[in-house]
């Protein structure tokens, strides 16, 4: 009976949404479809143009090429080094990644679920980075990492072309908003578990790592895609952190460095392989968790 009753609520409570919005309900699902077409179109002829020649890139936009080349997909692999700038790029946006949920939940959780003096100073010194963007700091940025190359023994792995330096970077600049975001889902939690457990003995961090991290899941989920669509599609940051070493370049570079290494020769087939194979990752990462990218993004508003 349960399982007949839900299609028919469901479909009740879409028809009261439409009678609630009336012409604003037709407005929104208009806007939806002109956005996912916007949207879909870039993506589609970017994958089209990576299997056609040059010359039918420059013709027929929309045309289908008489053959699919997937040769542009090697040569963009193995001549331009995009193999080597995607591994790169995935080992930085790992450590970057895993750094930023480790921080930034420890610290957003503490925040939100703890009182002490000078709480609400730190997180709204954590929320005033959102208010800076990390794009006018680069030059002190630069200099910063720079100095950090001069620590005895390990400033050869967090200076100036190195991946160590390039993560604490990302790890800074993702911190404010992963913060920001946990902090307000780590309030929606019940504190009657995390209580109960700490009368049975629990440690503070086998509270937090045990029970109210597994608790907070969507919204781990949410704000980890979050932080691999932004660091994964950061061209700036290693532009400028990772001038000086081409084997340290990450796969944005690789990309521009297709287009501008010949001048105005480059070679498109190869650029267009290269952006789809940098694309496709994301497409496939946000295709299969988006349904948990909305539970975290809803929960908090459905508790």
């Amino acid at each position: 009976m349960a399982s007949e009753s839900l299609p028919f609520s469901r479909s009740a409570a879409r028809a009261e949404g439409r009678a609630r919005l009336g012409p604003l309900w037709g407005l929104s699902h208009l806007a939806l479809v002109v956005w996912s077409i916007l949207m879909i179109i870039p993506i589609v002829w970017t994958f089209l143009a990576s299997v056609k020649t040059e010359s039918e890139i420059f013709g027929d936009a929309w045309s289908l090429p008489e053959a699919l080349r997937f040769d542009n997909y090697a040569r963009a692999w193995e001549q331009a080094h995009i193999g080597q700038y995607m591994l790169n790029s995935v080992i930085v946006v790992f450590f970057s990644v895993a750094g930023t949920m480790l921080l930034g939940a420890m610290a957003a959780y503490v925040l939100a679920r703890y009182r002490f003096r000078g709480n609400r100073a730190i997180y709204l010194l954590f929320v005033s980075g959102l208010a800076f963007p990390v794009y006018l700091a680069l030059t002190p940025l630069f200099f910063v990492v720079q100095n950090m190359g001069t620590i005895p023994v390990i400033g050869q792995f967090i200076g100036l072309n190195s991946h160590g330096g390039l993560v604490l970077v990302y790890i800074a600049y993702s911190l404010p908003f992963t913060v920001f975001f946990l902090a307000a889902f780590f309030r929606t939690l019940p504190g009657a578990v995390a209580e109960a457990a700490l009368v049975d003995g629990a440690s503070h961090s086998r509270v937090f790592f045990q029970i109210m991290l597994p608790m907070a899941r969507p919204g781990i989920v949410s704000i980890t895609i979050f932080n691999v669509l932004g660091q994964w599609n950061q061209y700036q940051i290693p532009l400028v952190l990772l001038a000086g070493d081409r084997e340290k370049w990450v796969l944005t570079q690789g990309i521009a460095d297709i287009s501008t290494a010949a001048g105005y020769d480059a070679d498109w087939a190869a650029l267009f392989a290269a952006l789809s194979m940098a694309i496709l990752p994301m497409l496939v990462v946000y295709t299969l968790f988006q349904r948990q990218i909305q539970a975290g993004l809803t929960a908090g508003a459905l508790k």
